[in-house]
């Protein structure tokens, strides 16, 4: 049984040699996050714990958000993280968060949505002998009782907004909704939802059965796509300036670590 993920799939699309430094040889990068994935791992922490407040019939007030929000900032930042944007400082991207929240709360308060779970785990079949599966975490799960739809919410702090048709062909909560679809029943409509928090935007995208069944296909293609690949070749991007693996990368003019002295001379390697 082989497990994947979308941000997996999405590593081998991006740069295959940076699939292979983190997938297959395993290396634990000097710095593991940048401030941009910081900020995003933090104002994610602070939206669960709210909903998770919210299940036990408590509604924090803003400055309770708040006051999460610096303490979990605080407790998870390393003087290390690199800040690539220059004109920026981490307090212009704290301030950020602030204002993602604010906005948020404003906009969402008193959270009566009907809300079921929060960062739930998913796993389901590719195939019909179980041997290839998709594992992921929905930020959070709706279910609208008006509608009688379920709904998969996403919360994104880029400061990109993409188009609707860039949307209609999202692989990851696609792949969510399908997991849904199976736990609650085929029949069941399902709503993707992404909450683009740069812009205080909520954006909606559907998928019929046909397109679930035509992406599970085209998912299992290109694991097996990834499990013939015998050459794992760096491919430069924008991305690059971003990637925990550039100082080790040779399309940077760099020399990777060669696996056995890779423990001692850059870290230690894990399975993630």
């Amino acid at each position: 049984m082989k497990i994947f993920s979308h941000s997996r799939l999405s590593t081998f699309e991006q740069c295959k040699l940076k699939y292979k430094f983190r997938y297959i040889d395993k290396i634990i990068p000097d710095i593991e996050k940048t401030i941009e994935s910081h900020l995003g791992s933090v104002v994610h922490s602070v939206l669960e714990w709210l909903y998770n407040q919210v299940k036990k019939n408590k509604i924090p007030t803003i400055d309770n958000i708040i006051v999460k929000y610096s303490e979990i900032w605080k407790e998870e930042y390393e003087e290390e993280i690199p800040i690539v944007k220059k004109q920026m400082t981490a307090g212009d991207y704290f301030n950020k968060g602030v204002q993602f929240l604010i906005d948020y709360y404003m906009r969402h308060k008193p959270f009566d949505d009907n809300t079921i779970a929060v960062e739930k785990e998913i796993i389901f079949n590719l195939d019909n002998n179980g041997n290839y599966k998709i594992r992921g975490f929905i930020d959070r799960l709706v279910y609208n009782l008006d509608t009688e739809e379920y709904e998969v919410h996403d919360y994104k702090t880029s400061n990109n907004l993409p188009r609707q048709k860039f949307l209609d062909k999202d692989r990851q909560l696609a792949l969510y909704s399908i997991a849904i679809k199976e736990l609650f029943g085929e029949e069941k409509k399902v709503i993707l939802v992404w909450h683009y928090l740069s812009f205080n935007k909520k954006l909606h995208s559907k998928r019929t059965d046909e397109q679930l069944k035509q992406l599970k296909q085209e998912t299992l293609e290109l694991i097996k796509e990834i499990e013939l690949t015998a050459e794992f070749s760096p491919k430069k991007s924008a991305l690059c300036n971003w990637c925990e693996y550039k100082d080790i990368c040779p399309a940077f003019g760099n020399k990777p670590p060669e696996k056995q002295s890779s423990l001692g001379e850059y870290g230690k390697l894990k399975d993630k």
